[in-house]
């Protein structure tokens, strides 16, 4: 910790001023942490599905977006002890108090006090750490990683080994770490059954190498980009099928390819029409579909009792399942440990002045992730 108190900076952001309008480089004051609060100068950033969503669709703005992030402590606020100047850490989305019901329940992930942030403040004094001319610039998921430096508090934060490669491991933070606990800790994974996976981009490919890793006999891709296909087998993808190319239904298809319906179903798209969907393509008896997507329009779920009746599961999955300060420290070391991949995400890296590149790339489906490099 540092003897002198932690002032004002001036940095450049990525300033998102309205829904789909290009990102604007501003130079941006970032207020000193809070209580309990760091200060990180980040490192590497990616764009995530989420992000993207957001940015097209809210109506919180001036707004910097980002939340898929690794960094270093640059500063802290009074009463933080666990980590000091000079910390590689990541960046979390939701948090961990350890001391809330949830945090505490050994069941859950949801903390009460540093879960998901959605209007753009921060968790402990509703304000934010931004301004642009003494004007508040909201965050996104109290994070805002598309910024040479952003406020966090100390519990959406965890720390990381320095030899671990900052540009790689920041896609931990949400998407890759998403995807591998929704097989492993949602799902639960056996050895030898059917898997199909609706949604193939960063968090379908990660639940397809985490049902890889778990001995899964077939592991069916569906996506209606021809181009993921090849990719797909990467990460563990037996069958890939494009809606689009066939005379049947999805669900027809897959209860063909598995003799009756997969033991578990991803919707990793965000499209509540497809998680019926989803939910038709698993087994009777035993089928468990998990969601992941977030949907930007169509919130509400509909689906026929009888599929439940039949004895299908419908279960969510938010960051995996994984408690984020707690657990993220052994995704890294098996990442350390080459027993799960990362690297073969990233398809892309990219300087922080092109960050508009890694929008247009994922708008037009042309990437998995964009890794953004900020300023050294």
């Amino acid at each position: 910790m540092s003897s002198s108190s932690p002032a004002v900076l001036t940095c450049k952001a990525a300033v998102a001023w309205g829904p789909g309008e290009p990102l604007v480089i501003e130079e941006v004051q970032v207020s000193p942490p809070q209580p309990m609060e760091i200060r990180i100068k980040v490192v590497c950033t990616s764009l995530c599905r989420s992000d993207f969503s957001a940015w097209e669709t809210q109506a919180i703005f001036p707004r910097i977006f980002g939340h898929e992030a690794s960094g270093i402590v640059e500063s802290v606020g009074p009463g933080v002890t666990e980590f000091s100047e000079g910390d590689h850490v990541l960046t979390l989305f939701t948090g961990e108090c350890k001391t809330c019901r949830q945090c505490t329940s050994g069941k859950s992930n949801m903390c009460q006090v540093l879960g998901l942030e959605r209007r753009g403040v921060m968790h402990s004094d509703q304000k934010t750490r931004f301004s642009i001319k003494d004007k508040p610039v909201y965050h996104y998921c109290a994070v805002s990683s598309f910024s040479e430096y952003a406020v966090v508090h100390s519990g959406c934060a965890v720390k990381v080994s320095l030899a671990v490669p900052l540009e790689k491991i920041c896609l931990l933070s949400c998407g890759v770490a998403a995807g591998l606990g929704a097989a492993w800790n949602v799902a639960d994974i056996s050895e030898g059954s059917t898997v199909v996976i609706y949604g193939l981009g960063t968090v379908g490919l990660s639940v397809a190498q985490g049902a890889k890793v778990r001995g899964a006999s077939q592991i069916i891709g569906v996506d209606i980009n021809p181009e993921k296909g090849e990719i797909a087998k990467t990460f563990g993808i037996t069958h890939f099928v494009n809606p689009k190319e066939c005379n049947e239904s999805i669900q027809q298809v897959v209860n063909r390819i598995t003799d009756g319906g997969a033991d578990y179903a991803f919707e990793c798209i965000g499209d509540t029409g497809m998680i019926t969907t989803a939910l038709q393509s698993c087994c009777q008896g035993w089928g468990l579909t998990v969601t992941l997507g977030v949907p930007k329009v169509n919130p509400e779920l509909t689906a026929h009792y009888g599929v439940f009746l039949s004895g299908r599961t419908l279960k969510g999955s938010l960051f995996g399942g994984w408690r984020p300060k707690s657990d993220l420290p052994s995704l890294v070391d098996m990442y350390t440990k080459k027993e799960i991949q990362i690297d073969e995400y990233i398809t892309h890296n990219i300087s922080f002045e092109d960050i508009n590149q890694a929008f247009s790339l994922m708008k037009e489906g042309k990437c998995l992730r964009c890794v953004i490099h900020l300023p050294a």
